[in-house]
């Protein structure tokens, strides 16, 4: 099969499969969010953090930064204060924006599993061919477990109810699967799919 059609595979059955851990970034204290808050705050430039809100939403932003920026010149507590509120300001509209609820700022150093940090290395590298083989090698992985589930009781006797019912449940959670990755790689590619925003 084209590994490359088998990384898209893969990619939609993360986002179908792990919907919370997918977009969980965003809310880390080390998180492009953040990040984009601390350059905004430190040049002044307001603009590297509205790329991250919705156009409805910039004047509450706006607000939120002129107050911070005032605060933080009183000194050093005022300035840790101010930093902290415009960060948690910005994270919270950017995750209403995703229709997610905001339920704080999150410590650095998470383990977010293998994706997110190969996604955003490639970007920093300019190499997609790592993020390639994490999905595909996931793809393969998946698609091979549930087959071979559904595949190993779907031999039973057709008296033994339990087994029958054990090769439904495994049955069912593999057509769910393939029919889940088939609909996410259906799904729009620009922004968080509509099916699978933030549950977190």
């Amino acid at each position: 099969m084209n590994r490359s059609f088998l990384a898209l595979i893969a990619l939609a059955a993360l986002i179908t499969m792990s919907p919370v851990t997918g977009w969980a970034h965003c809310d880390g204290i080390d998180g492009p969010v953040v990040g984009a808050a601390r350059q905004a705050l430190e040049s002044g430039n307001l603009n590297q953090a509205l790329i991250w809100v919705r156009p409805a939403n910039e004047s509450a932003v706006r607000r939120a930064f002129e107050r911070s920026m005032a605060v933080r010149k009183l000194g050093p507590e005022a300035k840790e204060l101010a930093d902290t509120y415009f960060f948690e300001t910005l994270v919270r509209i950017h995750r209403a924006g995703e229709g997610a609820p905001y339920t704080g700022l999150k410590p650095a150093g998470r383990d977010l599993g293998p994706a997110i940090p190969a996604a955003d290395q490639a970007l920093r590298d300019g190499k997609v061919a790592p993020v390639l083989k994490l999905l595909t090698e996931a793809a393969e992985s998946g698609a091979r477990q549930h087959f071979e589930g559904a595949r190993s009781r779907s031999q039973y006797d057709p008296n033994d109810v339990a087994a029958g019912r054990r090769y439904v449940e495994a049955y069912v959670s593999y057509v769910h699967y393939v029919e889940g990755v088939y609909r996410a790689t259906q799904a729009e590619t620009h922004g968080h799919p509509q099916e699978h925003r933030h549950a977190e």
